[in-house]
This record gives C-alpha cells, sequence and structure tokens, in this order.
C-alpha cells in the first residue's frame, strides 16, 4: 500500500502542475477584469445611532472638540523624521538598557542578555490633535492625542546555561493623551528647563509577545491580565497627578533664582580707621576714627551658598567724592540660619590681590552682626483629603495660624509680568509703578507698545504680615511735548494682600480701573520667616 500511494501522489503531482497552469492561463487570458467602484463617501449626519457609535472612537479628536488644533503639520514632519528618530530612540533604549540588563547577568543562570534586533518599524505615531491650555505660569502645557500602530521588531535574547531564549514584541498598539508640561521658561535655549509628562485618562496598550516562536498572550486569561496589570502599572506611575520630570537644564543656572531668605545686618563700629584727611581725623560719616553706628539693615538673599556680603567703609568729603577708607567681604555660607554671629574684620584696601603690600597696611577694623534667617518651606502641592477628623484636625490647625501669622515678618514678592490692550490718548510708552507701604518702586519703560512685557521682580520687607494693606500698581506713559516731559495714566489696580499671605502665592490677571480693556498680570508671594 505505501508503494502504490506513493506512485499515485507523483503521476497526480506531474499531471495535475500542467493542468493546473494550463487553466490558470486561459483565465487570465480570456477573463474581463472587474471595474472598481468608487468608494461610497456617508457624511455623519446621515449615519444612524448604532453605525455612528461604533466610528465614533476613530474620528480624531480636532473634529470632536473645537479645543483641539488640526496638526498634519506636525504628522508630516514626524514622518519625514521617522528613520532618524527610530534609530536615536533605539539607541537611547539600548544604551538605558545596558546597566539594567547586567544587574541580572550571574543570577538565575542568566549568562547574557541583549537586542537581537531593536526596530520600532516603519510606521510613525500620528497626532490626533493638540490642545494648548492657557496658564498665568511661566510654563506651556500641552496635551496631544497620540495614536501609534506600529510594526516593531524588537527581540530580546536571554542566553541560560544550555539554551537561548528569544523573546519578540511584535503588533504594538498605543493610544493615549499626554499632558506635558515645558516649566519653567527660561531664556536659554531649548527655552525651558524640564518636561514634565502625566497622563489624564488610562492609556490603551495591545501587543502581540512570543517565546520561543509562540505567542503567549493567545493563552486565554492572560492577555486581559497583561492589560489590566499594565494599565494599573502606568497610572500609579504617571497618572495625573502623578508625573515623570525629564530635565533638559540645569536650573540652578538656566532659572532665575528666588529669594530664599533675608540677611539682619548690624553695622556696630568701626575701630582704629585709617585716617585720610590732611587736616583733622578721617569723616566715616560720624568725625571719628573710631564710630560707632549700630545701624541695622536687611537685605534680600538668593543663594547663601555663592552670595558674599561684601562691606565699604567711606571717608565723607564736602568737595569732590567721598575716599574709601576699607573693605572686605563676607561669605554667607558662614552664618548659621537664625544665629546671630559677629565679626570683626580688617579692613583692605581692595580684594584684587590680597596679598598686595597696600593691603598689608592696617585700614582698621569693622564690627558688624550678621543673622540669616530663611524664609519658611512653603506647604505641599497635595495632600490626602483624609476623614472627617482629620479635616476638622487640619481646619484648626489653619484658624491658629492665621491668628499667629500676623506676628510673623517676613518678605514679599511682587512680579509684574505683562500688560494687555493698554492705550495712552498720545502715545503708548507704558511703565509700571508700585506704590506700596510709604515705597515706590518702577520697571522700565518699553516705548510704542499696548502689550508690553517687563518681567521685573521687586521685594518689599515687612516686620509683620501685611493681612490689612493693599498694594497699588499704576501704569503710566511718558511723552514729551515742546521739550516738556508729561506723564499720562493708563490705568491702576489695588490689591488686597491678606488672601496673599494667607495663600502664600497668586498669580492673576486684573482688570485695569480707569481703562477700556487694559489687563495687567501680575504675580506675589509672601514669604515668613
Amino acid at each position: 500500500m505505501g508503494f502504490v500511494s506513493t506512485f499515485t501522489g507523483i503521476v497526480g503531482f506531474f499531471i495535475g502542475l500542467p493542468l493546473g497552469l494550463l487553466v490558470g492561463f486561459f483565465f487570465f487570458i480570456y477573463s474581463k477584469p472587474k471595474e472598481v467602484k468608487e468608494p461610497i463617501i456617508t457624511p455623519l449626519q446621515e449615519f444612524d445611532t448604532d453605525t455612528l457609535l461604533g466610528v465614533l472612537p476613530d474620528i480624531p479628536n480636532w473634529v470632536k472638540s473645537p479645543d483641539y488644533e488640526r496638526v498634519d503639520w506636525l504628522n508630516k514632519f514626524v514622518s519625514d523624521m521617522w528613520p532618524f528618530l527610530d534609530k536615536a530612540i533605539c539607541n537611547t533604549i539600548r544604551s538605558m538598557a545596558k546597566p539594567i540588563f547586567a544587574e541580572y547577568i550571574g543570577q538565575y543562570q542568566i549568562k547574557d542578555i541583549e537586542f537581537e534586533n531593536l526596530s520600532l518599524g516603519t510606521l510613525p505615531p500620528a497626532f490626533y490633535g493638540m490642545k494648548v491650555y492657557e496658564t498665568n505660569e511661566r510654563q506651556l502645557v500641552l496635551e496631544p492625542a497620540i495614536r501609534w500602530a506600529g510594526n516593531p521588531n524588537i527581540v530580546l535574547a536571554v542566553k541560560l546555561a544550555s539554551a537561548k531564549i528569544r523573546i519578540q514584541l511584535v503588533d504594538v498598539q498605543v493610544f493615549t493623551n499626554p499632558r506635558l508640561h515645558l516649566k519653567p521658561l527660561v531664556p536659554t535655549f531649548p527655552c525651558f528647563a524640564s518636561i514634565v509628562v502625566s497622563l489624564v485618562g488610562q492609556p490603551h496598550v495591545d501587543f502581540g509577545l512570543k517565546i520561543l516562536g509562540g505567542d503567549i498572550m493567545s493563552i486565554p486569561g492572560l492577555y486581559r491580565f497583561v492589560q489590566e496589570t499594565i494599565k494599573k502599572q502606568v497610572s500609579s506611575l504617571y497618572h495625573w497627578p502623578q508625573s515623570l520630570e525629564i530635565p533638559l537644564l540645569d536650573t540652578s543656572t538656566a532659572v532665575v533664582k528666588k529669594p530664599v531668605g533675608i540677611l539682619h545686618v548690624k553695622v556696630v563700629r568701626a575701630i582704629k580707621l585709617l585716617k585720610m584727611d590732611f587736616l583733622g581725623a578721617s569723616d566715616p560719616y560720624m568725625k571719628n576714627l573710631n564710630p560707632e553706628w549700630n545701624e541695622d539693615f536687611k537685605l534680600i538673599v538668593k543663594d547663601p551658598e555663592t552670595q558674599v556680603l561684601e562691606l565699604q567703609v567711606y571717608d565723607w568729603d564736602k568737595i569732590g567724592g567721598d575716599d574709601s577708607l576699607g573693605m572686605q567681604l563676607v561669605p554667607l555660607k558662614q552664618l548659621t540660619p537664625h544665629e546671630t554671629t559677629s565679626f570683626t574684620l580688617d579692613l583692605l584696601k581692595s580684594f584684587d590681590d590680597v596679598n598686595d603690600s597696600h593691603n598689608s597696611k592696617p585700614r582698621g577694623q569693622l564690627v558688624v552682626e550678621l543673622t540669616f534667617d530663611p524664609f519658611k518651606l512653603e506647604s505641599d502641592s497635595f495632600k490626602g483629603s483624609g476623614d472627617g477628623q482629620m479635616s476638622r484636625e487640619n481646619s484648626i490647625e489653619r484658624a491658629i495660624a492665621d491668628a499667629s501669622v500676623s506676628c510673623e515678618g517676613g518678605a514679599l514678592l511682587v512680579s509684574v509680568i505683562s500688560a494687555k490692550d493698554i492705550e495712552g490718548e498720545h502715545n503708548t510708552n507704558p511703565y509700571a509703578q508700585i506704590i506700596f507701604s510709604g515705597e515706590k518702586k518702577k520697571t522700565k519703560t518699553i516705548k510704542k507698545n499696548r502689550n508690553p512685557r517687563w518681567d521685573e521682580n521687586f521685594s518689599f520687607m515687612l516686620d509683620e504680615a501685611p493681612l490689612q494693606e493693599k498694594l497699588r500698581v499704576d501704569i503710566f506713559s511718558k511723552h514729551r511735548t515742546f521739550g516738556f516731559s508729561r506723564k499720562e495714566s493708563l490705568g491702576f489696580v489695588e490689591i488686597t494682600l491678606a488672601d496673599v499671605v494667607h495663600n502664600e502665592r497668586i498669580n492673576e490677571k486684573y482688570h485695569l480701573i480707569n481703562s477700556k480693556n487694559g489687563i495687567i498680570h501680575i504675580a506675589m508671594e509672601w514669604q515668613s520667616v
């Protein structure tokens, strides 16, 4: 029977092959091609409810929501750049994975782990829309809708003691709506110091995973388990308010440093100052070579680790400029927070060369007392609500804090950021003037601009919190008429500072009084010591 069946199969193959080719040839020659029909295009408004619900997930976000912008240009850019992005991303993945793989070599009889193939495929991700949020902060907030149905070729080879196991990732699908915070905006390329990524919803992730050639995702129950595990893990790590921060610039150099405390300086006395006048003693503003001042000053500190206090003593002259009697420096890192330190400083002629012969000459001493009071740390941005008892305790603590805050001194930090739609009767050369606690401070003047941007910071040091006070900001425009300088008011705003003290920080846009459409953007912080 075996011989007969083999013989029959061979005869059938040699007879069937030419017969099949002959029949196929006649069908190819004499058959008429079918006409290609035009696709039927049906407007969305003609769909019934069930059909519309079925295609709704595939409609781009810019169609469904007016908040999303169409970004075909971005898809074209990504498509053209994808071959190069693929290589760059894969090289980054290899370099990041190498130390991670090295930790497992030698464990569980693993001899080596490496990527045999690593490619993201030829299909780039597509952007189904982009939403841009307006914010008062120094940041740019983007929310793209990303879909990627890729054909990657990723093969991971795990070499064991007696075998090599290949794990292949195929048919990847990722649908997600990440929120990107580009912050803070700085005047250094790429103009933002970091990217903060968070997810506003659970992502959809689907893929095939082959081990030794078999797709293990086809095992009943495993697919759903993997899907739920991925969603939970990703949500716990990156779902808002959790986030992933990717630093791009060194914030210590790229970001403008904010005040961190107040330096109290008490100039006590000077000892044996150098005589400078030809007749009589030097006049260090007291006609005395051993003057006692006992005067207090307050200075804002931004970086106590690198900043120094420069002290200079002068000889007052009625005619001409004052003469320098000596100078000295005190590094602020020598100070212990909240502790008063007394210094007796030997005055120098200059800081250029400490070993200079002119510096070896005694020029007297200066006695000062310094105290550095750092600001209190800001409260956490996110706190758990807790139960009712915890909420009541927080309310009591807040009430006690509000009652005692008026006794605390500190600094009021004011940032005049920008103005919009201001217009003068003659011309618009705007500048802003801040009036608070008897002090006046001004920004620079920007010529011929109805939407000026100043980005200037001012500080006011106070002995107690300004719970009952107001801050006034005026916008003026300067112009000259027949050689005379004239000032025109473009509007003003008065801000109650109690909200600043209680909230520690506000960042708002205010409508200007006595202005038709003018708006001013101001940020304020209250920092207590």
